[in-house]
């Protein structure tokens, strides 16, 4: 299980790396972490029956658009399943000021280990302190 700050060093999975990068990219919204977190031509789901973004420029500006400021959140993760590119994380995103959710993300990385496909399914919970 990791929490936001942890450094990727201590990841030993392309997935569980990957996933340590995005936590740390929603961290700092910064532009440069997470374009690096997607392929040129990724697709980004918000939910399964979203409009992608498509591309790492729209994903960046998608990201920018709808990000969380920093300090208003936790996350907790696990990785439910990794094979061969192919990562499933569940995750639990506690937001203290209002809501929580239960995460399930699907992830499809290259051998850069940048993520193709991203998509994710969020489940409102009520609020655990």
């Amino acid at each position: 299980m990791s929490q936001p700050g942890d450094r990727t060093d201590d990841m030993t999975t392309a997935g569980e790396k990957w996933t340590a990068a995005y936590v740390e990219a929603w961290t700092s919204n910064d532009p440069q972490q997470i374009a690096a977190l997607f392929s040129e031509d990724a697709r980004y789901l918000t939910s399964p029956d979203s409009e992608p973004r498509v591309g790492r420029a729209d994903i960046v500006a998608g990201w920018l658009e709808d990000l969380d400021d920093p300090d208003t959140w936790s996350f907790e993760w696990w990785i439910v399943r990794e094979d061969a590119g192919f990562v499933v994380i569940e995750g639990r995103t506690k937001y203290p000021a209002e809501r929580d959710y239960l995460n399930l993300w699907i992830v499809r990385l290259d051998e850069e280990g940048r993520a193709t496909e991203f998509t994710e399914w969020y489940m409102p919970r009520p609020h655990e302190d």
